[in-house]
């Protein structure tokens, strides 16, 4: 004969399952989130420049593409999940050794889903050893509406180490006629010499992001902007060849500046594709006018 179990029973079963429940949400909720990392590090052996270190974690891939004839070593960071959402976090961190020589990029444009409240962080970590040359130039974010983006850049060179390093940021998606009203955008970056902080800036928008990005004394209507910067001990001297460079671009704004061995080119645009040509051109100029590199992009940026 059946036995009907005792209220006490029956409620504890009924917590157990409540509080198994509430475990596998949170165990849910808490995967959603996600915490990639890469690691890519470059030295001079042999002659020549080659990967020393490896290591990277999902979501974030490393490829390691053929170079072009005549040009740097090459590594590509691949992001798999398709884009950022509240609370994921990329932790990359870039290096090359003395004497060595090198160009990392990304495969695509970062996306940057709407949140809920959590923040999503990119922070990237550039060391450029003496002698040593490297090339940071990832392809666009594009922030959604609603999105909340906090980025450092931190580049940190020792002795007369040279480096090219850049930013784009893509205010909404224009093809389906998205602006961007409200968020929050923090774009940082750190700039050290031998242990020496030489410069730090920092981009921050937060809640009515709408007002600043239409304000002639703000961003003026722009769609997109990008940062380019050039550091090396003489990076002043191509202040010059920079400007003629931005003179014949159409469609962006572009300012250049040079201060403490650091060369800043800031770049606006009302069409998000016109910035990146430009960002595209200087980078490419200013590579063969610094380092005697081909004027010429990684093959992605071409596709």
């Amino acid at each position: 004969m059946a036995v009907a179990g005792r209220p006490e029973e029956s409620a504890g079963e009924e917590k157990a399952g409540e509080e198994k429940a509430g475990g596998e949400k949170a165990r849910e909720e808490k995967k959603v989130a996600v915490h990639g990392a890469a690691t890519v590090r470059f030295e001079h052996r042999h002659g020549q420049t080659r990967l020393a270190t490896l290591y990277h974690h999902d979501p974030l891939r490393v490829l390691m593409p053929t170079p072009r004839r005549d040009d740097l070593p090459i590594a590509v960071l691949a992001t798999t999940s398709g884009g950022m959402v509240g609370g994921d976090r990329m932790d990359i961190a870039l290096s090359v050794g003395a004497g060595a020589k090198a160009l990392i990029t990304t495969q695509a444009a970062e996306k940057v889903y709407r949140s809920t409240g959590a923040d999503c962080r990119i922070d990237t970590a550039l060391s450029v050893e003496d002698g040593g040359w490297l090339e940071w130039m990832p392809q666009e974010a594009i922030v959604f509406e609603g999105s909340r983006l906090r980025r450092l850049t931190r580049i940190d060179l020792s002795g007369d180490a040279g480096a090219i390093a850049g930013e784009m940021l893509v205010f909404g998606r224009a093809a389906f006629g998205e602006t961007v009203t409200r968020g929050l955008i923090r774009d940082a970056w750190e700039v050290a010499r031998d242990g020496r902080l030489i410069w730090a800036d920092a981009l921050h928008l937060d809640d009515d992001i709408a007002e600043v990005l239409a304000h002639p004394a703000g961003f003026g209507g722009a769609a997109a902007c990008a940062t380019l910067l050039h550091a090396a001990p003489d990076a002043a001297r191509h202040l010059d060849a920079v400007r003629a460079l931005a003179e014949p671009i159409e469609g962006a704004r572009i300012g250049a500046t040079a201060l403490d061995g650091l060369l800043i080119v800031r770049i606006l645009g009302g069409d998000a594709r016109a910035v990146r040509r430009a960002y595209a051109a200087l980078w490419s100029g200013l590579r063969a006018e610094a380092a005697g590199l081909p004027t010429r992009l990684p093959r992605l940026w071409e596709v």
